[in-house]
């Protein structure tokens, strides 16, 4: 993730849905992660959590069309690659929480709580994007 917003979306810029879009993916993971830290493991619980990460999985998706567009062969390998890991995270951020593993959990929520408040400032804020 950090290649591709540092290095590819620093080196192209993003166009306006994207600067909104982006910080919106972060927010589908912050929510799973929000919800696994504010609930105890249990059946019923990981039914609602299994739909947080299922609708994320499939939200991030949302940009395809407009990365065609604006990404090079090797940023839309990159974007391919994350949504392999992307489910991988929500299934190692589960297996956690079954197994009370919530430092790690927090840690990680902090660490996607911070990025998509960067994401806002840094692509959304007008006096930011002035040369």
């Amino acid at each position: 993730m950090f290649v591709d917003e540092f290095y590819f979306h620093s080196k192209r810029g993003l166009a306006q849905w994207e600067s909104i879009g982006h910080p919106l993916d972060s927010l589908t993971v912050l929510a799973g992660f929000i919800y696994l830290l504010t609930t105890s493991p249990s059946p019923s619980h990981l039914t609602v959590y299994i739909c947080i990460s299922l609708f994320s999985c499939v939200f991030i998706t949302k940009d395809e069309w407009v990365h065609q567009k604006y990404c090079g062969p090797a940023e839309n390998w990159l974007h391919a690659i994350l949504f392999v890991l992307h489910p991988l995270v929500f299934l190692c951020a589960g297996l956690l929480w079954w197994q009370h593993g919530k430092t790690y959990l927090q840690v990680q929520t902090m660490v996607v709580a911070v990025f998509m408040v960067y994401q806002l400032l840094r692509w959304n804020i007008s006096w930011q994007k002035q040369t």
